[in-house]
């Protein structure tokens, strides 16, 4: 069957590119940028005679998706030499390698951007989009986005307004963690918001409600990142990836990241009943014992939990891992450590203060509050924010 979403690249492959016929364009993908029958784009292209593809940009984790978070990644052919298209990586050693260079956008007439976002504010795909956006304002590209669902649907927010001051790769703008939007969505929002001087254009997902979550769409999940490897990691990670502001695993180097967490010192029975009767639903911690491969903890036995998620839509995945931490670090106080080396090129704010765009939560996590008080924080922001 058929699925019942069709993605911007699909509606593309339909008409055969027409959008871009007679165009020199540039391609902002990685190995995720695939249609409903799995042929990526770049094969899909390089069939049509009249789009000439010039080169192709990489974000976080590589064109290939083979890096882990954090590692840099050079540009090159990058063991894709079938297509003799020069590969930029937009995530090397510094903060500038995030941004490419104007003369790379110079020779194009317009740039494709076709990556799948999965709803988080700091899954960092958005922000190159942002990033490539805003150095090319003012120059003639046009900039077309081929937009996929959000796979945590569009109907929730969650979490923190990014507040100024904390800004920085896994936040580049002022949403909540959990945003509802689409990656073409936020880049309109960009255009609207900042006022960039472009030719902005956004070929919508055809046939997606803002009630559906992804297993609904029909459409193939293709892994976009080392990891994230399932729906389930997706709806998990909004509150998940707060874990890597800390010295706790939050499940890299195991099959299930993010929905896996835990240290070498925790008491998992004790972590487990005290997420089970914090008064959230929608999911059933589990008592679990895990040794990652690498990262954190590594070749140690860690003690935690593992999330499963009973009910998508009650569940509130930056509350839950709210409350994790605090339980977390009230177990031990003494070995619970929020991470203070370079994160994301940032020295300061800290990993957790970029994470959830704010110092308030750490301060009030280190004050004793209760994970009712620090949502109640978010209200406000919540309500008034313009959700696309």
């Amino acid at each position: 069957m058929p699925p019942s979403v069709s993605t911007g690249l699909d509606q593309c492959v339909a008409n055969q590119f027409a959008f871009f016929k007679g165009q020199k364009v540039a391609v902002l993908i990685n190995q995720a940028s695939c249609d409903h029958q799995f042929r990526h784009l770049v094969d899909l292209i390089q069939s049509i005679p009249t789009v000439k593809l010039v080169r192709i940009f990489g974000p976080e984790h590589g064109f290939a998706g083979t890096a882990q978070d954090l590692e840099s990644v050079t540009s090159g052919l990058q063991s894709q030499p079938r297509w003799d298209v020069p590969i930029i990586s937009l995530y090397g050693e510094t903060e500038a390698s995030l941004t490419p260079a104007p003369s790379l956008l110079d020779d194009i007439d317009t740039l494709i951007i076709d990556l799948p976002d999965i709803g988080s504010r700091y899954y960092t795909f958005a922000a190159t989009l942002i990033r490539i956006m805003r150095a090319s304002n003012g120059k003639s590209l046009k900039i077309v986005v081929l937009d996929r669902p959000n796979p945590l649907g569009g109907m929730t927010v969650e979490g923190p307004i990014l507040k100024p001051g904390f800004e920085s790769f896994v936040g580049e703008i002022p949403i909540p963690i959990r945003h509802g939007m689409t990656l073409g969505e936020i880049g309109d929002w960009l255009v609207k918001t900042e006022k960039l001087d472009l030719s902005y254009h956004c070929i919508s997902a055809l046939g997606w409600s803002r009630k559906m979550l992804y297993p609904q769409t029909g459409l193939p999940w293709v892994i976009p990142s080392p990891n994230m490897p399932t729906f389930v990691t997706a709806l998990v990670y909004p509150g998940g990836c707060l874990i890597e502001g800390t010295n706790i695993s939050e499940g890299r180097g195991t099959t299930r990241p993010f929905e896996l967490f835990g240290a070498p010192w925790l008491n998992e029975t004790q972590l487990a009943h005290n997420l089970n009767h914090s008064g959230l639903s929608g999911f059933i911690a589990r008592p679990a014992l895990f040794k990652p491969a690498f990262q954190k903890h590594s070749g140690k036995v860690c003690a935690g939990v593992q999330i499963h998620v009973t009910n998508p839509l009650e569940f509130q995945p930056v509350r839950v891992y709210t409350q994790a931490l605090i339980a977390m670090r009230n177990q031990n106080p003494e070995k619970f450590q929020w991470r203070t080396e370079t994160y994301e090129y940032r020295d300061f704010p800290i990993a957790i203060e970029l994470l959830y765009g704010s110092n308030t939560e750490r301060q009030m996590i280190e004050s004793g509050a209760s994970w009712q008080d620090i949502a109640s924080t978010w209200q406000d922001g919540q309500i008034a924010f313009p959700q696309a």
